[in-house]
């Protein structure tokens, strides 16, 4: 019985995977017939390069520690896509990135890594706060929506490995400057656990939930 539950919650983990793909896929698709359709809105379409840092902890009061070996800062860069409807601010972007995480692991002498670089694909339903008299060089934002990051490298680490697809879920806020510049804060939240086989208790193999959650800061500049 105890083989027959494990053989069913692994295939509900499967399950849920599969259906969380195909709705990344078909909310992707969406918003892209959705930006179409406002065409003749005269919704704004924009490009531009952004790069940035993601950390395991955000400090405010002490910035030097942001990049500290600790909070085992990594970078992020890539390109972006923005569609706006002007009269409403609302929009999403659409971005490939390059993203490297460090994530080293050690177990008594032993060191390694469970995969650092990931091939990002974030897509953000974005809203832009008209304010008066200042809307026309800064403009607030927030913004949330669906990470995919699919791993690049193999685990380096031989008693633990994590999965190829990481799946998370973004929210966070940011400054529109001189509309052209970009720069953004926010939280991803793991959704899938990412994690294979982990010893636990000495010889034994074991399932726990790991999920891959961090700070990302970022700046951007659209064409």
């Amino acid at each position: 019985m105890y083989i027959i539950r494990i053989i069913l919650l692994n295939l509900q983990l499967e399950t849920k995977r599969i259906s969380f793909m195909k709705n990344f896929k078909h909310l992707i698709i969406a918003a892209i017939v959705a930006v179409f359709a406002v065409g003749q809105a005269n919704a704004e379409f924009r490009f531009g390069i952004k790069a940035g840092l993601n950390v395991n902890k955000l400090h405010l009061t002490n910035l030097p520690n942001n990049i500290s070996s600790d909070n085992q800062c990594g970078v992020t860069a890539g390109v972006m896509t923005e569609f706006t409807v002007p009269i409403v601010g609302i929009g999403f972007d659409l971005s490939l990135m390059y993203t490297h995480m460090n994530n080293e692991i050690q177990e008594g002498a032993a060191e390694g890594a469970v995969g650092k670089n990931f091939l990002e694909i974030p897509l953000n339903l974005k809203y832009k706060f008209k304010l008066p008299v200042v809307s026309s060089f800064l403009s607030p934002m927030v913004y949330t929506g669906p990470t995919m990051a699919v791993k690049l490298d193999k685990s380096t680490f031989k008693d633990l490995s994590t999965k190829t697809v990481q799946m998370g879920w973004n929210v966070g806020v940011g400054l529109e400057l001189l509309k052209h510049l970009q720069i953004s804060g926010g939280y991803t939240f793991g959704i899938n656990n990412v994690a294979k086989n982990i010893p636990v208790l000495g010889d034994n193999i074991g399932k726990i939930k790991v999920k891959n959650n961090y700070w990302t800061i970022t700046a951007a500049y659209l064409f």
